[in-house]
């Protein structure tokens, strides 16, 4: 293999189509003693893992839990969801038995920006094709139980509106899994009276849909169903809330829902069990896989690895104050990734210029770094920082980085898992094992649950992104207020901002103070119990960019794919 990031001649998915995966149901029964019939195969290599088999879990003891996070995202690539696949590939190295939890891969950024999402190099989930896709359909089932929603929304008011809707309050909007900015903001039900009564509406991606935010927060069938009827579609004249399950569509959507409720199990490339299933965004949903399959995880292995949607700001916060918060979960330890490449951008360096040592720009981009590891400590949980490694880095700088880490207490360490598999992460995986076992890490909560809304906006705003203060409209205002008196006062906030920065500006790179975190509009999503805080110019309807990925990926005439990563 070769010996550092971006050595090797393959690409990932070349990498994983010359892999040879073992059968699922043999993985299964082998390393985690699930037998056949507990399963439920879509070909040779993925599979669901049944909900009556789960349920039979329920008096094991759980594993330790760890969360892979990462420092503000730049182009640079940080390598968070190669790091879990590593970081579990290392555990099993040094003889641990550990599962990773993932969120599916949304098809938005697949053939937007980013590309795949399955991990990289010799630390990759497979079939990472089909993960990247269709997978089980898991997302066509819950873009479609929405838009049953959507449907059953105007249809309701076309024959007769029993429950007064206001067609100027419709709060639910329809969704679709790709970015497309021409649906954002549209006008629906044109062409006469058989059409129905036009009005405004609009789309968001479908991960960043209320249904996705559920799915991934259920923890059995009925808790799905019970939170599909809470979701609230709109209001009357009178603002009486109206819900889902008052025009009786939750019965539907959880038929929909039913099969995909069941976690997907697939391998890494070293043969790591791994569950891979829902896939809310973290800048503007809550970014963390299901609840189910991380529960289901840990009665299964003594660890288990899950990563959260990109920074410790943003899909680090969301899954200790919401996902935790709701599913009674508590890491043991965090991982807190970055590159010293993505260190220098933040302290100011050009892309073309990265592979240059520059220890200024780095010791300036540490800031950024720092404010991570400050912030998990503020949870109560002890870090450890992996630096992903690539062949530029220079003996200065990792020296810089570690010694900098020293310094706020923590163990940076140099990880090449990318390169060489699990073994290229195992001193990751040893800082790991030896905090867990010290009992370093006990959550605390950022917020209590009876703290004013507009205060735990308020608290995450300076205690996370230091910022000075938050602004936010009387109409804003009016809405939080509106929000407590329906009884929602004690649920938590899901902040939707940027990915890339601390501020609602991205272009504001390391550590900015001071800052003013303007918010635009909320959103209640009464089903998944918290309120989204949509903050600066963020959209939760992605565009396409200039040159979009989907340009690179086509199918070649081997029937094989190409250009997905």
């Amino acid at each position: 293999m070769p010996a550092s990031q971006h050595q090797s001649p393959k690409s990932d998915i070349e990498i994983a189509q010359a892999a040879k995966p073992r059968p699922i149901m043999e993985l299964a029964r082998k390393k985690l003693g699930i037998a056949p019939e507990n399963l439920e195969p879509y070909g040779h290599y993925k599979a669901k893992v049944s909900m009556n088999y789960i349920n039979s879990l329920k008096n094991r003891p759980n594993g330790k839990l760890i969360l892979v996070t990462a420092i503000t995202p730049t182009p640079a690539g940080e390598g968070k969801t190669t790091t879990t696949v590593g970081l579990t590939d290392a555990l099993n190295h040094i003889g641990k038995k550990a599962i990773l939890c993932l969120r599916e891969p949304s098809l938005g950024p697949c053939f937007g920006v980013k590309g795949g999402a399955a991990g990289g190099g010799y630390a990759q989930v497979v079939p990472m094709e089909d993960i990247n896709l269709h997978f089980t359909g898991d997302f066509h089932a819950i873009g479609t139980a929405h838009n049953l929603l959507s449907a059953l929304i105007d249809n309701h008011i076309y024959w007769g509106n029993a429950q007064g809707l206001d067609g100027r309050r419709i709060a639910w909007r329809r969704a679709i899994d790709m970015n497309d900015r021409s649906l954002r903001q549209i006008v629906s039900s044109l062409g006469g009276v058989a059409n129905g009564f036009p009005r405004e509406d609009g789309f968001d991606i479908t991960v960043a849909s209320e249904v996705m935010a559920i799915f991934c927060l259920a923890r059995d069938l009925d808790d799905l169903k019970k939170r599909l009827s809470n979701i609230i579609v709109g209001y009357t004249r009178e603002r009486k809330p109206v819900r889902a399950g008052d025009i009786n569509g939750h019965g539907a959507m959880t038929a929909l829902l039913k099969d995909a409720l069941a976690p997907n199990l697939v391998q890494s490339l070293e043969g790591s069990p791994a569950f891979i299933h829902g896939g809310p965004f973290a800048n503007i949903a809550h970014g963390c896989n299901s609840v189910l399959a991380t529960t289901t995880a840990l009665k299964l292995a003594d660890y288990v690895v899950t990563e959260a949607g990109f920074g410790a700001d943003l899909g680090g916060e969301k899954f200790l104050d919401i996902k935790c918060r709701k599913a009674g979960l508590s890491p043991d330890c965090a991982v807190i990734v970055a590159t010293i490449r993505a260190l220098k951008m933040h302290g100011g360096v050009k892309k073309e210029d990265l592979k240059k040592e520059d220890l200024k720009a780095l010791a300036t981009g540490m800031s950024n770094l720092q404010r991570h590891v400050e912030n998990v400590k503020k949870f109560g949980i002890m870090p450890v920082v992996s630096i992903n490694r690539f062949s530029a880095d220079t003996d200065a700088e990792i020296a810089l980085v570690k010694d900098a880490c020293a310094k706020l207490g923590v163990e940076a360490i140099m990880a090449d898992h990318w390169a060489m598999g699990g073994a290229g992460a195992a001193d990751v995986a040893r800082a790991v094992v030896k905090i867990i076992e010290k009992g370093q890490s006990k959550l605390k909560l950022l917020y209590p649950d009876e703290m004013p809304l507009l205060e735990k906006i308020r608290t995450i705003a300076r205690e996370i992104y230091r910022a000075k203060d938050i602004s936010a409209d009387k109409s804003v205002r009016d809405q939080l207020e509106a929000f407590e008196k329906l009884g929602y006062g004690n649920a938590p906030v899901c902040i939707a901002k940027t990915q890339y920065s601390f501020s609602t500006n991205a272009e504001l790179k390391g550590a900015p103070t001071d800052h003013i975190i303007n918010v635009r509009e909320v959103r209640l999503s009464a089903g998944a119990e918290f309120v989204v805080v949509i903050c600066g110019e963020v959209m939760t309807m992605p565009g396409l960019p200039k040159m979009p990925a989907a340009y690179n990926i086509d199918v070649g005439a081997d029937g094989k794919i190409v250009g997905l990563f």
